[in-house]
């Protein structure tokens, strides 16, 4: 007589167990990985801004942007920074700023990566930069002292940056493209190096296409040209409270 072997396999009840663990693993493990990827995130957003930062003191210094032949340097966008765009140039007398030439004008090298050259339409319509789950936008004055930013395609939006201004003034912005999944924490930095932050727990969270506005971390409403709100409530953002990173 021929026996046959025994049959190995999982019970219902065993089938239960090893589902529950994966369970409790899971509900451990999914957070600790989504919080490592916030935080991963929000660091690269603070790296990428001091890149800017450095991108910027360097444009500026070298005077590749001077678009009132004074001698005076001038901060730049994104595309100008990257090399993808052509730089701001003087035309005219007296000099006045003018869109560069396409293949003439561009910055070689460039201070930024050329990846930061990417620039991509915005909510309102104006030049972004997307990396690692953060929008990035860059702010140059107005002769009054408001925000202009970038054109996608190179340039601004509207009417060039002030050149008098242009020379001392900038600022710029990270917020999370989907907040609670990609960060977290709005940004901040400025020609002063200026790092802050906001924990962007209010109402209206800056996130995709909500946006800071130009004057979002500053003291006077409009005015990139005033001081900043550190501590305390900014003129643009009701109850948003900016300090320093640490």
């Amino acid at each position: 007589m021929i026996r046959s072997g025994n049959k190995s396999g999982f019970t219902l009840i065993e089938l239960m167990i090893v589902v529950a663990i994966i369970a409790i693993i899971a509900s451990v493990a999914i957070p600790k990985l989504m919080s490592a990827r916030l935080a991963a995130n929000e660091g690269a957003a603070i790296a990428t801004l001091r890149s800017i930062s450095s991108a910027q003191a360097q444009i500026q210094s070298s005077s590749a942007i001077d678009t009132d032949a004074d001698g005076g340097g001038e901060y730049g966008y994104f595309g100008e920074l990257a090399g993808s765009d052509p730089l701001r140039v003087a035309a005219g007398a007296p000099a006045a700023p003018m869109a560069g030439t396409v293949g003439t004008d561009e910055l070689n090298p460039s201070v930024l990566s050329s990846a930061f050259g990417n620039v991509v339409v915005g909510a309102a319509g104006e030049g972004i930069v997307q990396r690692s789950g953060y929008n990035y936008q860059i702010w140059l004055p107005s002769a009054t002292g408001t925000g202009i930013a970038e054109a996608v395609g190179g340039g601004s939006s509207g009417t060039f940056p002030d050149s008098n201004n242009g020379e001392i003034v900038w600022c710029a912005y990270a917020w999370p493209t989907v907040i609670g999944s990609t960060g977290n924490r709005a940004f901040f930095v400025n020609q002063e190096g200026d790092l802050l932050q906001m924990n962007n727990r209010v109402a209206a969270p800056y996130t995709g296409a909500t946006r800071p506005t130009a004057d979002a971390a500053f003291s006077v409403a409009t005015f990139i040209t005033s001081p900043l709100a550190v501590g305390v409530a900014a003129a643009g953002t009701g109850t948003n409270i900016w300090v320093p990173v640490q």
